[in-house]
């Protein structure tokens, strides 16, 4: 046997630093796109498993206490510590099992650091080795604006001119490259933050300025509706704090509106029966909906939850629509389903992200890298000293 051929038992692990993500592409917003309508496709195929009982679960969180008795304990005290394990397997072309690892902390931007580190391994699905450990802060954040470009190119009118960016941060930027990699009619983009005067609208603007300067007009705007009224995709992407998510009304969708939600805010309930509801996964939504038993407010209404795919679940519960009003991405991209079905018609859109869409950027972030001769080969032995 030649020596420098590898032993069958012998296992390496590719390590990808951010730099490493970078050279890979993990920034390839309109790649991450496809790579995102691959892996809708085989979820509605019903190739994947996720955590949980059902196969659908975002993952499985550690939940800190409000106290404790025991001295330096943990605390949840309203700063978003939190850590979750999100793992799962995606067939087709990927055949391979992964998983994000994320920790967070709202106290870390005080040290300089981003709220959430995340770390993302894949293995291979047949001997469960480790194929990779990378870093996932920038794979999480472009998977997680890739959708929202997804939805844009399945369900928006085809040449949408006005773009509106709801709660600008990191995730509004990933979410703007993926929305302007499929859109290319779009000419305005108006942004909502905070207040007009703030950090992220002003950093938000000059972001956008700097990576499509033939724009005719970008906007920072004072209220929500001022940023709806016009637009014909509404990306909307808010960062708060719990129960104080920002009110949208549906009288201000234009004819045509598309608004595609990540995060939190909320709608009338009744304000939107008519209007046509998109999710990425339903069985998600109605995890969250056992897990958290939002109750009756004292006029008998369900209380909001911030998230919008879970209020569609509890509007099914509460007999206001029906379960089959409400369709799933992967269906529409499959053929399976209708989208939009005419250009003044107003869609509704709730992504809030699953493991399997890591585990698909992750191995084509991999798969780049591996080709190309980028990251560190990190031995896990030569030979198992258990077996």
């Amino acid at each position: 046997m030649d020596c420098t051929e590898k032993k069958e038992t012998e296992i390496d692990i590719l390590w990808l630093n951010e730099d490493d993500m970078i050279r890979a592409g993990v920034f390839d917003a309109g790649r991450c796109v496809d790579v995102m309508e691959e892996m809708m496709g085989l979820f509605a195929d019903g190739d994947f498993i996720m955590g949980g009982p059902n196969h659908d679960a975002h993952g499985l969180m550690l939940e800190f206490p409000k106290k404790s008795k025991i001295e330096n304990f943990p605390l949840n005290d309203s700063r978003d510590r939190r850590f979750i394990a999100m793992p799962a397997y995606l067939g087709g072309r990927f055949h391979v099992a992964g998983e994000k690892w994320y920790g967070s902390n709202g106290r870390n931007r005080s040290r300089g650091l981003p709220r959430s580190i995340l770390m993302a391994m894949l293995n291979d699905v047949e001997t469960g080795a480790p194929l990779a450990f990378m870093s996932a802060n920038l794979l999480s954040s472009m998977r997680t604006g890739a959708m929202p470009g997804l939805a844009a190119k399945w369900l928006a009118n085809p040449e949408s001119e006005v773009l509106a960016i709801i709660g600008p941060g990191v995730i509004s930027k990933a979410c703007f490259l993926a929305i302007m990699s499929k859109m290319k009619h779009i000419k305005k983009v108006k942004i909502k933050g905070s207040s007009p005067t703030s950090h992220s609208a002003l950093e938000m603007k000059d972001y956008i300025h700097s990576k499509y300067p033939e724009l005719e007009e970008v906007t920072i705007c004072e209220t929500m509706e001022e940023a709806i009224r016009e637009a014909d995709i509404i990306s909307e992407s808010v960062s708060c704090r719990e129960g104080e998510w920002p009110e949208v009304k549906a009288e201000w969708f234009k004819p045509g509106a598309t608004m595609i939600c990540t995060s939190t805010f909320n709608m009338e309930y009744n304000s939107i029966k008519d209007i046509k509801k998109v999710v990425d996964s339903y069985g998600m939504y109605e995890n969250y909906a056992e897990e958290d038993q939002m109750e009756l407010d004292e006029n008998g209404v369900r209380k909001h939850t911030g998230c919008m795919g879970e209020d569609f679940v509890y509007m099914v519960q509460d007999g206001l629509i029906e379960r089959d009003s409400i369709l799933e991405l992967g269906e529409i991209i499959r053929g399976r389903a209708q989208g939009r079905t005419s250009a003044d018609e107003v869609i509704l859109v709730s992504i809030e992200g699953m493991p399997i869409e890591d585990v698909a950027w992750g191995y084509e972030v991999y798969r780049k890298a591996k080709q190309e001769g980028i990251g560190t080969s990190l031995k896990l032995w030569d030979e198992p000293r258990l077996v």
